[in-house]
């Protein structure tokens, strides 16, 4: 960001203008499945459970597998609603285990620190399963990650933030974690936000957010005569998004727990920056050339014109800014 603003490629003035928007980093494991995953889930908690030496009143070994097989069978013949069924039943058990286990956990006194660091770690996991949602997608109807949020300036398209944000919360909920992020980055250059660009998924949240204008469709008949023109920027941060997932390593986190979420998004933005400064740099050399070409065409006319070359050597100076 300093780098684009020293080399010109950008005005501090834009970063007052953002365009904020979420998206889904998935974790590099094998082709997740709900009822693969959630059986995984059970297995993992009842051998925990076990080896801290927790006696749960009942393990759904039978149930599970019968489950398992149900769940590819309708998957297979395209029974949705029977495979619906079946997968909240699966996750009706993974719950309950977790709510025993949470229960006994606290009488209980394991062997080794160890045994119970490893079954927190896998109630953890079997946490943020149970935690997604479907997101209405034909392609991917289940994102297995963490969710991310990236904010680019409104004219130039430059990254100026980009942050996770574990637990699958709610868009409008990071919002001011997202804004603030940005005004430390931007607090060098002397500039704050005043106007974020969203959209619907980040309606209710003006209060939280004082001082920052949040604009979205909901309230377009309210607009003036540009603004609605600056709300159609709003879909600029889409192909942003496709190109941190496509050409820099966001699309699949191959680093491990939630730092390394965070630190892949961090590279993979600052990846991007670096091919928008080069692009900047070459469009900006093309421009400065073309100002070049101009300036020894007038330097010439003007020689021809007054007939002298030692006279006015001012003429040489001639500079375009």
């Amino acid at each position: 960001m300093d780098t684009a603003v020293h080399t010109g490629a950008i005005k501090p003035v834009e970063f007052e203008r953002v365009i904020v928007d979420s998206t889904v980093q998935e974790k590099a494991v094998a082709f997740p499945t709900d009822s693969r995953l959630l059986e995984v889930a059970r297995h993992k908690m009842v051998k925990a459970a076990k080896t801290v030496g927790i006696e749960l009143k009942q393990t759904f070994v039978k149930e599970g597998k019968i489950l398992r097989r149900k769940a590819g069978g309708c998957a297979h013949a395209r029974q949705y609603r029977r495979l619906k069924r079946t997968v909240r039943r699966q996750r009706t058990i993974v719950a309950k285990l977790m709510r025993e286990i949470e229960r006994k956990m606290a009488s209980v006194v394991a062997s080794t620190p160890q045994a119970l660091q490893g079954l927190r770690t896998v109630l953890d996991r079997a946490t943020r399963l149970l935690t997604q949602s479907p997101k209405g997608k034909s392609k991917t109807p289940y994102e297995f990650g963490v969710k991310v949020g990236i904010a680019v300036t409104h004219q130039s398209g430059l990254i100026v933030g980009a942050m996770t944000f574990p637990g699958n919360p709610y868009d409008g909920h990071t919002l001011q974690e997202q804004i603030e992020q940005v005004n430390i980055l931007c607090e060098a250059h002397g500039v704050t936000v005043k106007e974020a660009v969203v959209d619907l998924g980040y309606r209710g949240v003006d209060a939280a957010n004082l001082g920052v204008l949040i604009k979205h469709r909901s309230w377009i008949g309210s607009m003036t005569d540009k603004e609605p023109q600056q709300l159609k920027r709003r879909q600029a941060v889409e192909p942003v998004i496709g190109h941190l997932k496509a050409d820099h390593p966001m699309a699949r986190c191959w680093l491990k727990g939630s730092i390394g979420y965070a630190i892949n998004t961090v590279l993979a933005a600052a990846g991007f920056n670096l091919s928008w400064l080069m692009r900047a740099v070459v469009r900006l050399s093309f421009v400065f050339a073309g100002f070049e070409h101009l300036r020894r065409r007038i330097l010439a006319s003007l020689t021809a014109a007054t007939g002298s070359t030692g006279s006015d050597q001012r003429v040489a100076g001639l500079q375009f800014v």
